[in-house]
């Protein structure tokens, strides 16, 4: 496993997607497209709102981006679910992080609430994780809060976000 860093850029966001990051078998973010996010910013095991752990991301926005083209024709937004998304990969990258074994599924979520949206004139998006509890036993799990943010302006709120690490999957 790879040193236990506080900050990931891109490069090292595409190794993790590649499985280099914490070893066969453990957590993995998405490849582009789906990757959310093009760098982590800060990740702790003591940070956020709970003292449990925490992990910030960006985006940059470039008017290009896969999704605009086709959410929707002459409207362009980033989907509702891509920012959710990037809060489940967050959560499932913190548990890597922290040493956790297994691959990661998303298992829900709790409140989720929309005040804003992700357009092609956007510059910059901003993901927060502030991990409430992290049980590991068979399988690991994440329970979290979160947020998104969209040229500094907090546009979704996302409350029991929760992440499993399961051994038991993907050994084919």
């Amino acid at each position: 496993m790879a040193e236990r860093q506080n900050a990931y850029a891109y490069e090292e966001l595409l190794a993790c997607g590649r499985g280099e990051l914490f070893g066969p078998g453990n957590a993995q973010l998405p490849l582009p497209p789906m990757l959310m996010f093009d760098r982590i910013t800060q990740i702790d095991a003591e940070g956020g709102a709970y003292n449990r752990g925490q992990i910030r991301a960006e985006l940059d926005v470039r008017p290009d981006l896969w999704f605009f083209a086709c959410h929707f024709q002459g409207d362009p937004v980033m989907p509702g679910c891509l920012g959710l998304d990037a809060l489940w990969q967050m959560t499932g990258f913190f548990l890597g992080w922290g040493g956790s074994p297994g691959r990661g599924r998303a298992l829900g979520g709790g409140e989720i609430k929309f005040t804003g949206q992700v357009t092609n004139d956007v510059k910059l998006v901003e993901y927060g994780v502030d991990i409430r509890r992290v049980v590991r036993s068979k399988v690991a799990l994440g329970i979290a809060e979160g947020f998104v943010k969209a040229d500094g302006k907090l546009i979704y709120e996302a409350k029991d976000l929760r992440v499993g690490l399961f051994s038991d999957i993907g050994a084919q």
